[in-house]
């Protein structure tokens, strides 16, 4: 299901209308009033691309679980050729909260991960809401452990709110798929980029965001916790759930300014990924972190991302 439109975004969509009827109306008349309300469409298009820099921490919340954001399966679709979708985890069964396989960036090959959210309520129940089982942490795993058999770098896409709590994924080692991948991927022999598409919730996110590069879209978040839990938890209130957004810190300034992460990727306003230059921005991105790790000797690749984490929440008073 869609959000909820911003009241600002519904004020912009409402003065559009109007103008579009007063453009219709000037047919009527001999004075051509066309560059005066081209004048206003523009700056009304400059308000509203200021406003998306300067969403509140619980708005930047909102946007990044809108279903009309790229899904993995897009970036895998945009940024590489010749993508093989792999399946399960050799063990219990398939995932289809998280997505994996090979394909060639710019003729480089490299394995892809991914959370798969849906773009509808039947696909969104079909990908479990991108909340992955043990089965697909350990699918993770395996596409992992082939990526460093044949040498290949990793990308991985974060947007989730978070592994799927239920009991069968309990009994089925959540916990310990988690954290063996986590192992893994602090390990691996091979460059890994991230990025946070989406929502980055608790250990679900954590458990595929760990790699050489930590990248962000401006209006995502990586979080500990939702702000509703946290809400929940701390004052027995979910409607304080916007309260928490601002105190987690968990929108990209926040975290970069901690050295969470590398680079904060600004986004299409209106969510509108297919209509700009984003994926091209993207891979390009992609290209300059990829051809700076895999030029690193494998010695200073694994020196560098041990020091990368072990310096993150060191202060100074």
């Amino acid at each position: 299901m869609p959000r909820k439109k911003f009241e600002f975004e519904t004020n912009y969509d409402m003065l559009q209308t109007k103008l579009k009827e007063l453009r219709e109306l000037s047919k009527n008349f001999d004075y051509d009033i066309n560059p005066e309300i081209r004048n206003i469409e523009e700056r009304l298009a400059s308000m509203v691309k200021d406003r998306y820099v300067n969403l509140n921490p619980w708005e930047q919340v909102l946007l990044a679980r809108d279903s009309a954001r790229p899904t993995a399966r897009d970036y895998m679709e945009h940024l590489l050729s010749d993508w093989i979708e792999l399946h399960g985890d050799r063990s219990y069964g398939d995932d289809a909260a998280i997505i994996g396989g090979i394909g060639l960036f710019e003729g480089i090959p490299v394995t892809v991960l991914g959370h798969q959210k849906g773009t509808n309520t039947s696909d969104n129940i079909s990908h479990n809401f991108g909340m992955p089982h043990p089965e697909g942490f350990r699918k993770a795993h395996r596409l992992l452990l082939n990526a460093e058999k044949f040498q290949r770098p990793v990308f991985t896409f974060v947007n989730t709110p978070g592994a799927y709590p239920g009991v069968g994924a309990e009994e089925r080692g959540q916990a310990w798929a988690i954290s063996n991948l986590l192992i893994t991927l602090s390990k691996i022999k091979v460059p890994v980029i991230s990025l946070i598409a989406g929502e980055g919730g608790s250990g679900g996110a954590l458990a595929i965001g760990v790699g050489d590069r930590l990248l962000i879209l401006s209006n995502a978040v990586f979080s500990v916790a939702s702000p509703e839990a946290c809400a929940t938890i701390l004052f027995k209130d979910k409607e304080r759930a916007p309260e928490m957004a601002k105190a987690l810190k968990l929108d990209a300034e926040n975290l970069k300014m901690f050295g969470i992460v590398d680079e904060i990727i600004p986004e299409p306003i209106f969510s509108d990924f297919n209509e700009s230059d984003f994926y091209s921005r993207l891979k390009t991105i992609f290209s300059r972190y990829l051809n700076e790790l895999s030029q690193k000797d494998l010695a200073d690749l694994l020196q560098d991302r041990y020091l990368r984490y072990r310096k993150i929440g060191v202060f100074q008073e």
